[in-house]
């Protein structure tokens, strides 16, 4: 019944997971709230008369899966196919609207054919390049990181203290895309905001101006030594008069340009044994280290070098301290310690002159970091911020010593990894031809079986030691050439995976034109909020590019977005095998039944809003489909005197009725699980389904059961067509119980292939209302009144409140304002 099928006359409606990498751990109680949430979202839309796409697949490539086979020495193929099966038995029992028939796996190599597809695209657009600047390398998983790979600072897998560290690896040029995936975000208006803020954070967008200083010899000023420059990005350039001294990070390339030998006179650090000490101890720092404001400022001035200001030509020192990154800007700043508390506090422990350019402040005894009018900065001096930058701008371009910028701190995303298990990166290396990219007539290329695929540490994967797979030919020369030992990170094949679903057969092309024409873009798109700022910005920077090169039709993948909070354990925490907390999903289905867990993890609070497990919840879950299931079938419960009476009900021949009372209840059912389930307010629909179903006549709730009694209620329970619409409505939340119900009342196609119930308007209506009345815009009193009183009544009922004559007493009326339905305002004079 799940099987999805590309029918164009229906309106289709696409709702994804982020699939699960498959942990050797397998699923947790807190893993499927998603899961289900998004299953009871496709029910509903399915008995709306949807065509709807629901798929599953795995995430099964990188780090988290190699170093569990490591942890128990297994090859990561054999440990992760065994994996994914725990996961999809685990998945099965909860009973979910999947199309097992679109699964896909990112370790498939009929899959990541079209991965390395995708890079060599990118390859042959620029975007893709190799680079040997310093990244962040993790020395306990030995290998490199991108910086949405960091927490802190630190590995974001195992914790480890990272290192810069110089490495040859393959770089995507994400920040060509970085105007378009902070613009765009202004197209998603179903995002949640919280999570649009995070990505334009990551972003980091911000606009000024580069600088170029002059380096010179401190000894020696002939004008040929000002051909080594320092560029510096600064947002505040109209503060270049209060530059006192620069300050590069670490890394920066001017420390290795100007170390000895040289000639005499040349531009060159003297004291390069110092720099050189200061370098390493930093390159030990996290960039939160380095960074952490309240820390005390280091450095060490590069002793035989002066800067130049442009602005004033006054010599100016030049620094290397650690609190400058390497990864923000140039890697270099000017910095003007009078306006900047960073700056003041080196300032002060170095002795450096502080130049006051803005005026407002007591710049010896604190950085003045507002906004102030121009003061000893020559033809800035009067103007304020606007103004001046305006100015400094056109000065510095007239000058050639400078241009407005933009800068990001989004950086260029690092794509390799020295690991095992990941896809191959398509590149052959040629001494004659360079980088090369693999025809796409022989794609996939495959990660070779090994025995030995622990990290080596140097910086090589282990795939470096496959000489019959790296030594082949040059595609572009016919010479000998060597495949590329670095694999991608485990973001690649998670960066595409929902156009896979839309035709996941095609050996042809990565998705047919028409089919991704009628699914994208998807329509729902739900999971950990963890994402914000790694997979949902590398999925975003893909499918634009997929879109520039014709690929997609649509530059936004994902047109909703919901992340899921957190499910913790019953002392609080997360759920960990450290605090031996973790509850097995298995365990729960097995002990209290699917539907339960599923019920339970829906009404347990808000769906975005991290809460803790309760078994006591749980049993209120299941006690509430037991009931459910007692109104047909316990033989001291329900409004059945017999199993023929009961039969008689089921087959029709005995309707029943169902009093007024209730039905206006059933229809405002209708109208609130349907809503909530569209706003993903699952807790107050079922809630609501609770409501509803206490509302059905129980004999176990009298206080008296003679014959007589059960005599007169017989034929008092609601319409069987009425029982059935609950039934619809309790099916997406507990489709076993449904279905099974569904059929006991003699029905023989599936529930889910009913048409889901709309409510009767008029019925929904409240019949009388809470009606706020104010004085003169003052809450005074609030009156029962009928839900549709006319103005003049409502004006008569107030009158009538001895609350309201007290506030009227010797008072003018001047006018009414009356909102219908909510409230009456009286003014008065």
């Amino acid at each position: 019944m799940y099987k999805t099928k590309d029918d164009k006359k229906k309106k289709k409606y696409y709702i994804l997971d982020m699939f699960p990498y498959p942990s050797g751990a397998g699923l947790h109680v807190g893993h499927p709230k998603g899961y289900i949430a998004t299953d009871v979202f496709a029910r509903m839309k399915m008995m709306q008369g949807y065509n709807v796409l629901h798929p599953m697949g795995w995430d099964a490539f990188g780090l988290p899966a190699e170093n569990y086979a490591i942890e128990n020495k297994v090859h990561p193929r054999v440990a992760t196919e065994k994996n994914i099966k725990v996961f999809k038995n685990q998945l099965l029992k909860l009973g979910f609207t999947y199309d097992w028939g679109r699964e896909i796996n990112t370790t498939d190599p009929d899959y990541y054919k079209w991965t390395q597809w995708i890079f060599l695209r990118m390859f042959k657009k620029g975007l893709a390049y190799e680079s040997r600047e310093p990244i962040n390398w993790c020395p306990s998983c030995q290998t490199g990181l991108a910086n949405e790979d960091l927490e802190n600072g630190k590995c974001e897998r195992c914790g480890s203290e990272i290192e810069r560290k110089p490495m040859r690896q393959w770089v995507l040029k994400i920040t060509d895309y970085a105007d378009r995936l902070l613009n765009d975000l202004e197209k998603l208006p179903d995002w949640e905001e919280s999570i649009k803020e995070m990505q334009r954070n990551w972003i980091g967008r911000s606009e000024g101006a580069t600088v170029r200083f002059s380096v010179i010899a401190s000894e020696a000023k002939q004008s040929n030594e000002r051909d080594n420059k320092l560029e510096v990005f600064t947002t505040r350039p109209d503060t270049l008069f209060g530059c006192t001294y620069m300050v590069v990070a670490p890394e920066h390339e001017l420390i290795k340009k100007l170390s000895p030998p040289g000639r005499d006179g040349e531009v060159r650090i003297k004291n390069l044994k110092e720099v050189k000490k200061y370098v390493e101890q930093a390159r030990r720092k996290s960039d939160l280290e380095r960074t952490e404001l309240q820390k005390e400022k280091t450095g060490v001035k590069l002793e035989g070098l002066m800067a130049i200001n442009p602005v004033n030509n006054k010599e100016i020192p030049i620094f290397v301290a650690d609190y400058v990154l390497m990864g923000y800007g140039t890697g270099a700043i000017m910095a003007v310690p009078a306006h900047d508390k960073r700056d003041w506090e080196f300032a002060k422990k170095y002795n450096l002159p502080i130049a006051e350019v803005l005026k407002g402040g007591d710049v010896n005894k604190e950085a003045f970091t507002s906004d102030g009018s121009h003061v000893n900065s020559e033809f800035l001096n009067g103007l304020d911020k606007k103004e001046s930058l305006g100015k400094i701008i056109k000065w510095l371009e007239k000058n050639k010593v400078g241009k407005k910028a933009v800068n990001y701190k989004l950086k260029d995303w690092v794509f390799s990894r020295q690991r095992y298990w990941g896809e191959p990166i398509p590149i052959i290396h040629c001494s004659k031809c360079g980088a090369v990219a693999v025809p796409e007539k022989d794609l996939p290329v495959k990660l070779p079986e090994v025995k030995n695929y622990e990290p080596t540490g140097t910086g090589e994967s282990p795939l470096a030691n496959i000489k019959d797979w790296i030594n082949t030919k040059c595609p572009k020369c016919g010479g000998p050439g060597k495949r590329e030992t670095n694999t991608m990170p485990q973001w690649a094949g998670s960066s595409w995976y929902w156009l896979r679903y839309i035709d996941p057969k095609n050996d042809k092309a990565l998705v047919d034109e028409k089919k991704e024409k009628y699914w994208s873009p998807v329509d729902f798109y739900v999971g950990g909020a963890e994402h914000a700022t790694r997979h949902l910005i590398y999925a975003r920077f893909w499918h634009k590019f997929l879109f520039d090169i014709g690929v997609v039709n649509y530059p936004e993948p994902f047109t909703r977005l919901q992340h899921v909070g957190l499910i913790l354990a019953e002392d609080g925490r997360k759920m960990s095998k450290r605090w031996n907390n973790v509850i097995n999903p298995d365990d729960i289905v097995e002990k209290y039944g699917a539907d339960s867990m599923r019920v339970y993890e829906m009404f347990m609070g808000p769906f975005s809003q991290p809460c803790a497990w309760s078994t006591n919840g749980l049993v209120g879950a299941r006690r509430f489909l037991d009931k459910t299931w007692d109104y047909l079938f316990a033989d001291y419960m329900g409004i059945f005197i017999d199993d023929n009476d009961r039969n008689q009900w089921i087959s029709g021949k005995r309707e029943g009725s169902t009093s007024h009372e209730i039905e206006v209840l059933l229809n405002k059912t209708i109208k609130k699980v349907t809503e909530d389930i569209e706003s993903f307010r699952f807790n107050t629909a079922v809630s609501q389904l609770m409501i509803l179903r206490n509302s059905f006549y129980d004999i176990e709730e009298q206080p008296i059961l003679t014959k007589s009694h059960i005599e007169l209620i017989s034929g008092k329970c609601i319409k069987k067509s009425d029982f059935k619409k609950f039934l619809i409505l309790l099916a997406p939340f507990a489709p076993h119980l449904a279905e099974e119900l569904w059929h006991e009342l003699g029905n023989k196609e599936s529930v889910f292939k009913e048409k889901w119930p709309e409510y009767d308007k008029k019925l929904v209506k409240d019949e009388t209302i809470n009606l706020v009345v104010q004085i003169n815009g003052k809450l005074r009193d609030t009156i029962l009144v009928a839900a549709d009183i006319s103005e003049k009544e409502a004006r008569e009922e107030a009158m009538k409140s001895e609350k309201i004559k007290k506030w009227l007493e010797g008072k003018e009326v001047v006018k009414i304002i009356f909102v219908k339905g909510r409230l009456i305002n009286i003014v008065v004079k």
